[in-house]
Order: C-alpha cells, then sequence, then structure tokens
C-alpha cells in the first residue's frame, strides 16, 4: 500500500477518534472524569487501625490480603445538632412550604440556623403540615446538623410531611452513613429533581429516604481514603476494606443492595459511573424504600386495614409501570403519580395521611397537582387559538 493513503488512513481514523460521541449516559457506562475528586466525591476521612508490622528477625514472608485482620473503624460519638453555632460553609440551604418548585421556586435562602432562625423558616409551614428542604453542596458533618435541626424543629411544630430537595456531588463518607441513620429514622422523602444529581456519598443520602423521587443524575465511584497511614498496598486495602464493610452494613439496614459497594469499588475515583432507571430500581434506590417498606406494611394492617394495603401496594405497581418513564422531570412524575392516585382511591379518608403522596395533602386543602395548571394553560391556550381562528 502507497504511503500516502496510510498516512490518510490514520488521519482520517484521528479525526473520527476527536470527534467521537459521547457514551451514552443510559448504558450504565463511566461516562465522565472527575477533575478533583476530593472536593466532593466519597471520602473516608474516619482512623483505622493499621495491621502492625512483623517484629525484627522473623521472617517476612508474603501474606495474602485476606489473612490481614480487618482494623476496627473508630465508632464517632452521638451527634449533639444544638451544641455548637452552625455555619454553612460548603452548601446552601432553603425551606420552602411548597412542593410545587417549578412554579413557586425554593422559598427563602436560611441564614440563621438556630432554633429561632429555623422555627422563623418554617412558621408558615406549620398550617399545612408540610417543609421542604432545598440542599444544594457537600454532604458532611455541616449537613448532617442542618438535617437533625431542621427535623427537631419540624417536630416540635407538628410538620410530619418532609422533603430533602438534594442536589450534591457526594462529600464525607463517615458524615453521610451517620446522616443517612438519622434521616432514616426521621421519614424524609428524598427528591433529586431534573437538573440535580446525587453522586458518589450523596448515594447514602439517597438510600435513606422513606421515599425517592428521581429525575437528575445518580453517579458512583471508588472510595478515597484520605489521612491513610498505610504505607503498602496490602495495608491501604485493608483500610478501605473496613470503610466498604462499614458501607455494607449500612445498605442493607436501609433496604438497598450491597452489591451498590461492589461497583463502587469498580469505578475509579476521578471517573463516574451513571446509575441507570433499572439499575436504580433493582439495587433499592429508587420510588419505596424497601425497608421502611416492610416495617410500614405491618403498621398500616393494623392502623388502616388489609385493604389499604393491597390498594396502596396496586398503586405502587402502577406508579413504577406508567409514570417512571426515561426523561421524565420530577414536576411530571409527581403530577402522573397524583393523577393515579385517585384510580385506587387516595386519599383514603380513614388514612388520608399514610396515603400515597400524602405530602401534597394539606389539613385545609389539597395542594393542587402540578398538571392542574398545565391544562388551565392548554385551556386557555386553546380557548385564544379557537378565538385567533374566528377573528381571520
Amino acid at each position: 500500500m502507497p504511503i500516502r493513503p496510510v498516512a490518510l488512513l490514520f488521519l482520517c481514523i484521528a479525526i473520527t477518534a476527536c470527534h467521537r460521541p459521547e457514551p451514552e449516559t443510559t448504558q450504565g457506562m463511566v461516562i465522565e472524569e472527575v477533575a478533583a475528586p476530593q472536593d466532593g466525591g466519597a471520602i473516608s476521612t474516619a482512623p483505622v487501625k493499621v495491621v502492625p508490622a512483623k517484629p525484627e528477625g522473623t521472617r517476612q514472608a508474603r501474606t495474602s490480603v485476606r489473612e490481614i485482620p480487618r482494623p476496627e473503624p473508630v465508632i464517632p460519638e452521638p451527634s449533639k445538632p444544638w451544641a455548637a453555632p452552625l455555619e454553612l460553609t460548603s452548601g446552601v440551604a432553603s425551606i420552602s412550604c411548597e412542593l410545587d418548585y417549578a412554579q413557586l421556586g425554593d422559598g427563602d435562602v436560611l441564614t440563621r440556623f438556630d432554633r429561632d432562625g429555623i422555627k422563623q423558616a418554617l412558621a408558615p409551614c406549620e398550617t399545612g403540615g408540610v417543609a421542604r428542604l432545598r440542599y444544594k453542596g457537600k454532604v458532611n458533618a455541616e449537613f448532617g446538623t442542618l438535617v437533625e435541626r431542621v427535623t427537631e424543629v419540624a417536630d416540635s411544630m407538628d410538620i410530619r410531611k418532609r422533603v430533602l430537595d438534594i442536589d450534591s456531588a457526594g462529600g464525607q463518607v463517615e458524615d453521610a452513613i451517620q446522616a443517612g441513620d438519622y434521616i432514616a429514622e426521621s421519614r424524609w422523602t428524598i427528591w433529586v429533581r431534573e437538573g440535580a444529581i446525587c453522586h458518589s456519598a450523596c448515594v447514602f443520602i439517597l438510600s435513606a429516604g422513606d421515599t425517592r423521587m428521581i429525575a437528575g443524575q445518580v453517579g458512583i465511584h471508588r472510595i478515597i481514603r484520605m489521612s491513610s497511614t498505610a504505607t503498602t498496598r496490602a495495608q491501604l486495602n485493608a483500610e478501605l476494606r473496613v470503610v466498604y464493610e462499614r458501607v455494607r452494613d449500612y445498605l442493607e439496614r436501609n433496604g438497598a443492595a450491597t452489591a451498590v459497594a461492589d461497583l463502587m469499588m469498580a469505578v475509579p475515583n476521578r471517573s463516574l459511573r451513571l446509575l441507570t432507571t433499572e439499575e436504580l430500581e433493582l439495587y433499592g434506590l429508587d420510588g419505596v424504600n424497601p425497608a421502611q417498606d416492610d416495617l410500614d406494611r405491618l403498621r398500616l394492617m393494623r392502623k388502616c386495614g388489609e385493604d389499604f394495603v393491597s390498594r396502596r401496594d396496586s398503586f405502587v405497581r402502577a406508579f413504577d409501570k406508567r409514570c417512571k418513564t426515561p426523561d421524565t422531570d420530577l414536576d411530571a412524575l409527581n403530577a402522573c403519580g397524583l393523577k393515579l392516585r385517585t384510580d385506587f382511591g387516595f386519599p383514603d379518608q380513614t388514612c388520608p395521611s399514610e396515603s400515597p403522596l400524602s405530602e401534597f395533602d394539606r389539613d385545609t386543602a389539597t395542594l393542587a397537582p402540578p398538571e392542574a395548571a398545565q391544562s388551565t394553560q392548554s385551556v386557555s391556550k386553546a380557548s385564544g387559538e379557537k378565538k385567533r381562528g374566528k377573528d381571520s
């Protein structure tokens, strides 16, 4: 083959490579690089005990990683959310009493994090009993304290319906686990709306919600050990094994598949693997929390009756089948659910607060589904077009 055609062939290949389309995010591929994983990600900083070296004079035989004793993590002290002043240095929080973020926004930004400041922000939500905490930033100890404080004040004001509307690239693993365990006991719904992300350590927060509504991106990658004392690969792996065991235990008690931890280990921390809609459901990260669902089933059988539980199960199956379609924004997802639930007799007159999507129901009135406004706009538009047709 002549030299010139060969050169042209390689040139064409190079040009094609430069213009290669981005991998499809729906295929569960590693689709993007993370410039600085330490700025978000899944970072573990909890001290662990490193395996002591063998005494001098003994034979340094090659040791299998499986034979290295597992070091124990340091158990954090119980949280004291009001012990010290709180300042959000890595995120922004706001509180809204409305769930229609598309039309009504996210409320006022929180600037005071003492009891009086949070109570003042929640005061408009007291009548309806519904509050939405919007948080954009890192998952760290500050975030965990914020959630605890808002929960405690909301409880004192009898605001029982709570939505955490999160947008986070991740943060500290241990802080995320501690915050997640608290959220799991505090009856929160978690939103990841369109345009938002929940990456790395944020996935632990997502798994803790009673119900998870997802329209944005959920991604995972390998945990980073910061401030490690390891000097060998075996020691570092021993430390990571402790962290991953903690992650597996956490996921298991919160109804998510432990396979998520295994997936994390396989993705370099400078890359990101987006989870598909099918994977989110498969791993128990979307929709009703399986662990909470088991607990609720027993409670609801006693409180609301067998028929209620049966209709609730049927609604969940129908919602997953009819409403969860690719590229559906959260506003439309909620609208679909609110419309669908009437087919199953919800909200239930006997147990209204236990009905699906009851966070949209108020004590004095029912919040109009998002599609109601859209329908009104459609009617107005149609009327306008009809009028213009007559005029012409």
